[in-house]
């Protein structure tokens, strides 16, 4: 598949465009990833939201412009709102022993859709979950059920650990707008 095809295809929505561009273009995106933040767990991270965004807007990319200048701009602003996250949850803390040392601590709370998902009862929860496209049910299933790793999951549906992250949290935003709107 050609480059410009693939951006045609995934503007219609198409996965194996996706796909294509995800393969493509993911060492680039996760190495430059990797030079900013320093950690590669961090830079993955950031390399999947920026895919998941990228392709959420993709009907916004010029044709004027190179998709790879395109997805790093969008990798570095997902990397800078990542870091103003963190100055956000972090919070200090002094100890009574030692007034001078401080501590960081990163919020761990669940994000909306975690949260969102997670109030629902599970009889609710898998009539929601059966509203996904099989695909998406599956991948939920072995994640969330079956407790699997990003590891197990990709060699069980013979996928690219990157590819199972990317339809993990597909899934997860489809699910939480599933029930959302359910109570709207």
């Amino acid at each position: 598949m050609e480059l410009n095809e693939a951006i045609t295809k995934a503007k219609e929505n198409n996965q194996i465009a996706f796909n294509f561009l995800l393969e493509t273009f993911w060492n680039d995106v996760f190495g430059f990833l990797v030079k900013r933040t320093q950690n590669e767990n961090d830079a993955e991270d950031i390399t999947i939201e920026t895919f998941f965004k990228a392709f959420d807007k993709i009907n916004s990319f010029d044709s004027k412009f190179k998709f790879k200048t395109w997805l790093i701009t969008i990798a570095k602003n997902t990397h800078l709102d990542s870091i103003r996250k963190q100055k956000n949850t972090l919070s200090n803390q002094t100890t009574e022993e030692d007034e001078k040392r401080v501590y960081w601590i990163r919020d761990q709370a669940p994000s909306v859709e975690d949260k969102l998902i997670n109030e629902q009862n599970l009889a609710e929860l898998l009539k929601d979950i059966k509203k996904l496209k099989p695909h998406h049910q599956e991948i939920i299933q072995l994640r969330y059920f079956q407790e699997l790793s990003y590891l197990e999951i990709a060699k069980k549906i013979d996928a690219p650990i990157n590819n199972v992250k990317i339809k993990l949290l597909r899934a997860k935003k489809l699910l939480a707008w599933i029930i959302r709107t359910k109570h709207d």
